[in-house]
């Protein structure tokens, strides 16, 4: 019986991908046979952490097939014919409608993903879902097997390592720096935080920096237009550092102040729990699985006001209290996401699966 974690594409520093390699890592300790197959990964991961899906044994009956969702891809259509048992991990696929003023082509991609995801809800025996939220839209789209929610698994030894010292000592001079972090897409709505970072400083603090740490194509439409709106706001000091190291995105974190997230679409939001695991004050707005993962970790905003944004910031860099209270909560959220616990969840829920299909370990 052999155990096969699959998924459509394998990068360094995304989310789903961490994910995925930190639970078939969690399955090998466990004793399993389990290897990683993808449709597309960097040179560095090929046949060494994955394999091609393309150069995927037969599968059996009795194989297991887990299987991470998360957009519109062949893959998907693929493993509905596979034979095997079919545990899903759903990851949340962005709404076209976002994508669609921007990148035509990623609104298709992501309408498709919809329709594949319902399509394998006649095949999925199991499901596992980031977040509550992500649990309801499976149900919703007539998922009816057994759901069960596990965080994503974040290997918390990675953001111990020393921040990039050039970064964090460039700004760690005294201004104030605000922070989001998350690839540069419309459902991230930077714009928003821009906006009320512009609001922050022409009120509040006129020295403030905000860096929008996320990945980005300088041709990309959505890009451009939050160049443009910089510029008719006549808003200084936003930074895009782009697709940067692992420790310089640490060392961002490290020299931050406050971190403020204004998306509106999140199946789970992995910089949510960075933050705090940097002690970064949290404000951002309670949308999807937002304050789900915030667990009282931060304070939530009921809309994307500019001014309320701006004012929250003020009152959480000026109220050294409420900055206390909200990091104890920050502290005690943080367990809740703990490798250890997040591993045992997966573990009771992979056992039950196991037990479901009829198969013996």
């Amino acid at each position: 019986m052999r155990v096969y974690h699959i998924l459509p594409t394998l990068v360094y520093g995304d989310a789903v991908s961490n994910d995925a390699r930190a639970l078939n890592s969690a399955l090998v300790a466990m004793g399993w046979h389990s290897k990683l197959y993808v449709a597309r990964t960097v040179p560095r991961f090929l046949n060494s952490i994955a394999f091609p899906a393309d150069a995927m044994p037969q599968t059996f009956p009795e194989d297991i097939l887990i299987y991470h969702l998360s957009t519109g891809d062949a893959l998907n259509e693929r493993l509905i014919a596979l034979p095997g048992h079919k545990l899903i991990i759903y990851h949340n696929i962005t709404p076209p409608e976002f994508f669609a003023p921007y990148a035509p082509a990623a609104a298709a991609l992501t309408a498709q993903g919809y329709e594949q995801v319902k399509a394998l809800a006649a095949v999925a025996e199991y499901c596992l879902a980031d977040s509550a939220y992500n649990a309801a839209e499976l149900r919703r789209m007539g998922y009816t097997c057994p759901i069960d929610v596990v965080p994503i698994l974040i290997p918390f030894d990675d953001y111990r390592r020393t921040p990039d010292a050039a970064v964090q000592k460039k700004y760690s001079d005294g201004r104030t720096n605000l922070l989001f972090v998350g690839r540069i897409a419309p459902n991230k709505r930077q714009e928003d935080v821009i906006r009320a970072f512009d609001c922050y400083k022409k009120t509040y603090d006129p020295t403030a920096r905000l860096f929008l740490v996320g990945s980005y194509n300088v041709e990309d439409a959505y890009y451009i237009t939050l160049r443009r709106y910089c510029k008719n706001l006549g808003v200084k000091d936003v930074i895009f550092p782009g697709h940067i190291r692992f420790e310089e995105i640490l060392a961002y974190y490290a020299a931050s102040h406050a971190f403020l997230c204004m998306s509106d679409h999140e199946g789970f939001c992995v910089p949510l729990v960075e933050a705090m695991c940097f002690g970064v004050p949290i404000v951002a707005k309670s949308t999807t699985a937002v304050g789900e993962t915030m667990g009282g970790g931060g304070l939530l905003l009921p809309d994307n006001s500019p001014t309320l944004a701006a004012a929250a910031l003020h009152r959480l860099l000026a109220d050294a209290p409420l900055r206390a209270q909200l990091a104890a909560g920050q502290q005690q959220r943080l367990k809740d996401f703990s490798y250890q616990r997040v591993v045992a969840q997966f573990q009771e829920s992979f056992a039950k699966f196991i037990a479901q299909a009829g198969l013996k370990p």
